[in-house]
């Protein structure tokens, strides 16, 4: 196996392991499928379970089950261990995790085959799901769902190992972290296994695909698996690929290790410098001007800013959403820097997960984060990670550094009388998403659909201002920019006000809202203009380049609206609706972290 696997697919935590069985505990070469499929009048192209299911009930399909289990209980006489099927469980055993059996044969074949091992039998399992119990067969996910009520665990915390494509796909079904296994140590590589057609040419690791010699890759017939199979399982079978229908791709069962590694919880203190390693490892470290980088045991950064005559900085942790943490670190460090005309650069991270933090949930979050710095053109040169009893959740805090020269600085006292100000975006990008995430399931209940919490879920992917803010610094017109982050595009301006010494008057009805957020804010009892807003900028620019600052932002894709005007030296918001004088509001809280709060 490749041993990029300290990158998991996603963060999990393990409580249990659920086996399938044929050709996964036993060795892959106890059945005659052929031989079974001609005993009992079963098309080449069709599963044998499903057929005789799908037989009217009389004596032909009586004589067909009883053909079948004859062959399984001789195969189960025949069977023996897999290649480190013993030594695996024992193993699993002793990290206290829990462990089961799901598989499409009768409990009598699996309780002989038991017979054939040194140190296993069915009392080292928890559970033992068979066809006959009273779930429909893989890939259907009722059985993985049935084993995990029964180990009294969660399905998302149970991997399912197999080497058949049902047992990803029943796995993933149910929501289970999933590892589809090859055999390559036990099968030739011109044999097929089992049923499967599938040959043993398998790169396994992070992402990859499965790739075979054999076209079907053990998918016969698309048609034949719609008895009892849900329609979301079903719609998975097209890919024809273990490789797109699991997280992980193994060689023998010895390559579990490696991934219940990753399921468990890490101990207090640094993260281990294995994982930091291969994290580091895959860190862009192309930016010549990064003389010492991200390692282990490196306590400092140095860069080389010879060419550049100002270093801005800025530092911003991220608590008030549990989903895409790296992302927002990145993104909302970047987005303060590029509001003073520089280009972000460099970013250090300090990253605290709390303890009973599982390897994959570290390892996904900071591969978050480099995956964020890679698209934004920005390199980690370093920071801190930690695994602490001191926070209840992840924590991210980011210190971002950014060059330019000195005549592009934008400082906001450069801010003139008479500057328009126009605002990028929508407000409460970032807050319409962060709600639909952390409160998805209230939201449904109060009659949003999925497609709506999608949409408002979809808003985080314009939370990055550098596209615009890369524009406007192209205009010598622009003298001033600001991110709208917590207490909305209220609080925004109130201190955009503060910061530039002037009064800034506002037209509220030009304000644009997203019909997304409008909708959950009546729902939720939010104001648009309390919400958390980066993925928006405020840009003051001078009255006779403004008209063509929101044409090349408009020109760009970007949405600009001109919203109000600089006016006399001073401080404070004043607002005009439908013509008359309005209160400006003012958000002690940010709705959106009110709102969190609550529940």
């Amino acid at each position: 196996m490749q041993r990029t696997v300290l990158c998991p697919p996603r963060p999990f935590r393990l409580e249990a392991v659920l086996f399938d069985f044929d050709g996964t505990l036993t060795r892959p070469d106890g059945l005659d499928f052929p031989a079974i499929k001609r005993e009992v009048g079963c098309p080449p192209d069709r599963y044998v379970l499903e057929f005789i299911e799908a037989l009217p009930p009389g004596r032909r399909r009586d004589e067909a089950l009883a053909a079948l289990e004859r062959f399984e209980l001789e195969g189960a006489a025949r069977a023996r261990p897999n290649a480190g099927a013993e030594e695996a469980v024992r193993r699993l055993r002793r990290h206290g995790l829990k462990l089961g059996v799901i598989t499409r044969n009768g409990r009598p074949a699996v309780d002989r085959a038991l017979e054939n091992f040194d140190h296993l039998s069915a009392a080292d399992f928890d559970v033992i799901i068979t066809r006959d119990d009273p779930y429909p067969p893989k890939p259907a996910p009722d059985g993985v769902l049935g084993a995990a009520a029964a180990m009294g665990v969660d399905p998302a915390c149970i991997l399912v190992v197999g080497d058949f494509i049902l047992d990803p796909l029943a796995g993933r079904a149910a929501g289970a972290v999933t590892a589809f296994l090859t055999n390559d140590d036990v099968t030739g590589k011109d044999e097929p296994q089992n049923e499967t057609g599938l040959g043993t040419h398998v790169e396994a690791g992070r992402g990859t695909k499965v790739e075979t010699d054999h076209p079907d890759l053990g998918v016969e017939s698309e048609a034949d698996l719609a008895t009892d199979v849900p329609t979301d399982v079903e719609a998975d079978l097209p890919a024809r690929s273990p490789g797109d229908a699991c997280d992980f791709v193994i060689a023998s069962l010895d390559d579990l290790d490696e991934i219940v590694r990753l399921g468990l919880p890490l101990g207090q203190g640094k993260l281990p410098a294995d994982l930091l390693t291969t994290f580091l490892g895959g860190l862009d470290t192309s930016d010549p001007a990064v003389l010492v980088g991200a390692a282990v045991g490196e306590d400092v950064a140095a860069l080389d800013v010879s060419g550049a005559e100002v270093v801005v900085a800025h530092g911003d942790p991220i608590t008030l959403t549990r989903a895409d943490l790296g992302r927002y670190a990145v993104t909302v460090n970047a987005n303060d820097i590029a509001t003073s005309g520089a280009e972000p650069r460099w970013l250090l991270a300090t990253v605290l997960f709390p303890a009973g933090t599982s390897a994959a949930e570290a390892m996904c979050l900071l591969d978050d984060l480099a995956a964020t710095c890679r698209e934004q053109g920005i390199t980690a040169i370093g920071g801190h990670t930690e695994i602490t009893a001191a926070v209840s959740r992840p924590v991210v805090s980011g210190t971002m550094l950014g060059v330019l020269r000195r005549a592009d600085l934008r400082e906001k006292r450069g801010v003139q009388e008479g500057d328009r100000v126009v605002l990028t975006k929508a407000v409460a990008v970032e807050g319409t998403a962060v709600l639909a995430t952390e409160l998805g399931d209230r939201l449904r209940g109060q009659g949003m659909s999925e497609d709506e919490v999608a949409r408002c879920r979809s808003l985080a992917e314009r939370l990055s201002v550098l596209p615009e803010a890369r524009i406007a610094t192209g205009f010598a017109g622009v003298h001033a920019m600001h991110d709208v982050t917590e207490g909305g595009l209220a609080t925004a301006m109130t201190e955009l006000s503060v910061a530039c010494g002037h009064e800034i008057a506002v037209a509220r009805d030009a304000v644009p809202v997203y019909p997304e957020t409008e909708r959950l804010c009546a729902l939720l009892g939010a104001d648009p203009l309390g919400l958390i807003g980066s993925g928006s900028l405020l840009i003051c620019c001078a009255p006779d380049e403004a008209e063509a600052l929101v044409a090349a932002l408009r020109a760009a894709g970007i949405t600009a609206t001109d919203i109000g005007a600089v006016r006399r030296p001073g401080a404070g918001v004043t607002a005009r609706a439908s013509g008359r004088p309005t209160a400006w509001p003012v958000f002690a809280v940010d709705d959106a972290a009110r709102l969190l709060a609550q529940g």
